[in-house]
């Protein structure tokens, strides 16, 4: 199987390109590639697949073997990928996911290669419903108290096409985001589990962030993560509706633009291509 190695702002995958290979079972070759001793290495493995409804079509799966809905950084290198390899040749295209389909502006480099990428996330979902999570379907989670183990947070919840749990902390580079991620992750208010992002407030128009990544552990970015705490930040009257969010991985431009929809700009790289024995 042929693949590349790609990442945007540290959140790395596998890439294939469904057009020329076939994956039986992604699931299973999730685990195997994503190994970081026994594999390639990665947080996942992303299809780049045909599309009838889009110029292209994204599927994800963790590296648990688990699929979801979508990822923000992985989007950035599917579009990188598509125009530098010529399965597009156009810098707006619209891309297929689990979350519906997404619109995105490429800007090529000086080497005329994509070097950085503008996501249309879509608007928040922000209903227990949506989200999903149990409890009033119609209502919003806002500041609403959860208690785990020995402490009390202030969580603010949306889907971006996935599940996402936003907490602000005091210092997020100390917080013990391995003991809390995975237990708010797996919480029973979350049927469908959550990612979970840990956040530090720096200005106005400046936060920090860690991610705990539902399916992966802990990540260095989470572009859908990074969309969903915009919007946490401005329902908690944090922050402006545009700002920039240092991940562990990098920086990411984000905006709650009027239109309602959030835009992510960031960074795609390849890092490097070859071939894997396949086992399914």
């Amino acid at each position: 199987m042929k693949f590349t190695k790609m990442q945007g702002t540290g959140n790395d995958y596998v890439y294939v390109n469904c057009f020329e290979e076939t994956v039986s079972d992604p699931h299973q070759t999730a685990i195997q590639v994503s190994n970081r001793n026994f594999g390639i290495g990665s947080d996942g493995l992303i299809l780049i697949m045909p599309s009838e409804v889009a110029d292209l079509r994204m599927r994800m799966f963790n590296s648990d073997g688990s699929e979801s809905e979508m990822c923000g950084n992985g989007i950035r290198c599917v579009a990188k990928y598509a125009y530098d390899h010529g399965i597009v040749a156009k810098t707006e295209i619209t891309v297929e996911t689990g979350a519906g389909v997404l619109t995105l502006k490429l800007f090529p480099g000086a080497d005329g290669k994509i070097a950085k990428v503008r996501v249309n996330m879509g608007p928040p979902r922000l209903t227990r419903a949506e989200i999903p999570m149990t409890g009033d379907p119609g209502a919003q989670v806002v500041a609403y108290e959860l208690t785990v183990l020995d402490r009390t947070f202030s969580i603010t919840c949306a889907s971006m096409g996935n599940p996402h749990c936003v907490i602000f902390v005091g210092d997020v580079a100390t917080f013990p985001v391995a003991t809390y991620g995975p237990l708010i992750e797996n919480h029973e208010l979350f049927p469908r589990r959550t990612n979970v992002e840990f956040i530090q407030i720096l200005s106005r128009t400046e936060i920090r962030q860690r991610t705990w990544e539902r399916g992966a552990g802990e990540t260095l970015a989470c572009g859908t993560g990074s969309s969903a705490v915009t919007a946490a930040c401005v329902l908690n009257g944090l922050t402006e509706k545009k700002i920039l969010n240092h991940l562990s991985g990098g920086d990411l431009e984000m905006e709650w633009a009027d239109d309602g929809n959030i835009y992510m700009t960031g960074a795609a790289v390849e890092v490097f291509s070859g071939e894997i024995e396949n086992q399914f």
